[in-house]
């Protein structure tokens, strides 16, 4: 039996061990908190995920909330004037074709944890340092490092081609909150956009105590959005400085958290990190080479909220090229080609990752127009179930500028089409 060596229990590494497990691999799963400890601690993320995603984990049995968690319909968009304002410039609501749904990952990575260790995988409680990699890897037929952003991720080589960021490019602010008022177009993933300031984001999710909402603003570093926290702020410190950028900026979301009050007091998260890409193969101290996957070789900023989705993305990928591989050695050029079909998709993502970003002229074209063409709306909604559609129409400026000018000709004079 093939041994398999998991560092990091996230979304992937955790989807990837019980994949693997299935396939009666003799998997290991390396992190340092057990399921306790993650029930236990502070949110993670937004994680929202998309229809193929959702269906992943159906497939494999991982669909533990379906009948709990709230259905998200729709993607909206509003735009606030650059000066503020009490009603937004531009509103409108893309419909998805899959609902969408967002776990709170303690919530799901303890239960999927648990449900490694009953299936007989085997649970190291350990912090693995990257001077331990070339001894594990040595020890396992493949060592896959699945451990996120920082840490580990650094023994992977920076692609500076694919990673023209070496700073944040947004400071995150997120928290869960119980008691906030619906979205007046019903549950969706709204994104209000700043103009020259950053983003804000509200959600329905399903966390420990039930369902709630998490609000999150993505501040541009320095710009209106981004306030000091005091150090140790707790959920409640981090709602009560969202309010305040919202009551100025986005007010329509102030309005619906106003009576809100954080879901746990673990329930908040700050930061910010730089997106990179990095080389999918490492090889500590010069011996036998451990692969990279999701965060730890491809980190985009949450603008696109496709974190948890390549994750997924990445850990079937990984999955069946493992399987695929059969009783050939997991060497260098197996780990590039696994990479290399993971890229394929994953590379859509960051280019639309820069784009909203840096929100280029040709993007609020865009926006304009899906105020008042529905279909737009939707296939914009749908790209963050498939981005890989978005080559076509919205991260190339002429593109986009075409299918603009397309639309418009083909409507009826005067009229909106909807």
């Amino acid at each position: 039996m093939r041994t398999i060596l998991i560092v990091g229990a996230g979304q992937s590494g955790l989807q990837l061990a019980l994949g693997l497990l299935a396939e009666d691999y003799d998997v290991t799963l390396v992190n340092p908190d057990g399921p306790e400890e993650i029930r236990a601690g502070r949110v993670t993320s937004t994680q929202c995920l998309f229809g193929p995603a959702l269906r992943r984990e159906r497939r494999h049995g991982l669909s533990f909330w379906e009948d709990r968690a709230p259905e998200i319909r729709g993607v909206g968009l509003r735009a606030a004037h650059r000066d503020g304002g009490a009603e937004p410039v531009l509103s409108w609501l893309g419909r998805l074709d899959e609902p969408a749904a967002s776990v709170d990952q303690r919530l799901k990575l303890s239960a999927w944890l648990e449900l490694f260790v009953r299936g007989g995988g085997r649970l190291v409680r350990h912090r693995v340092h990257p001077g331990e990699l070339a001894g594990l890897a040595r020890e396992y037929d493949l060592v896959v490092v699945a451990a996120g952003r920082r840490g580990l991720a650094e023994v992977f080589p920076r692609d500076t081609a694919r990673s023209p960021h070496d700073a944040p490019q947004r400071t995150l602010a997120l928290v869960y909150a119980s008691g906030a008022a619906p979205h007046p177009d019903g549950p969706a993933l709204s994104r209000t956009a700043v103009p020259g300031a950053g983003e804000v984001f509200s959600l329905p999710v399903l966390s420990l105590d039930g369902p709630c909402d998490a609000l999150m603003a993505e501040a541009v570093p320095g710009g209106p959005l981004d306030r000091p926290l005091p150090a140790g702020a707790d959920a409640g410190d981090v709602l009560e400085h969202l309010l305040r950028v919202v009551r100025r900026h986005a007010p329509w979301e102030y309005e619906r958290f106003a009576g809100a009050r954080p879901a746990d007091p673990l329930a908040s998260l700050t930061g910010g990190y730089a997106p990179v890409v990095r080389e999918p193969v490492a090889r500590p101290g010069g011996g036998a080479p451990v692969l990279g996957m999701a965060d730890a070789v491809v980190a985009n900023d949450p603008i696109t909220a496709q974190g948890a989705n390549m994750a997924s993305l990445a850990a079937d990928v990984y999955r069946r090229a493992i399987v695929d591989q059969g009783t050939r050695p997991f060497d260098e050029a197996f780990m590039r080609a696994a990479f290399a079909e993971y890229w394929r998709r994953a590379r859509q993502v960051t280019a639309w990752s820069r784009v909203m970003l840096s929100g280029p002229p040709h993007v609020w074209e865009l926006y304009r127009l899906a105020a008042r063409h529905q279909a737009t709306a939707d296939r914009f909604a749908d790209s963050f179930a498939d981005p890989s559609g978005l080559i076509q129409w919205f991260l190339h400026p002429e593109r986009a500028l075409e299918y603009v000018d397309g639309v418009l000709r083909s409507e009826p004079a005067g009229g909106r089409s909807r």
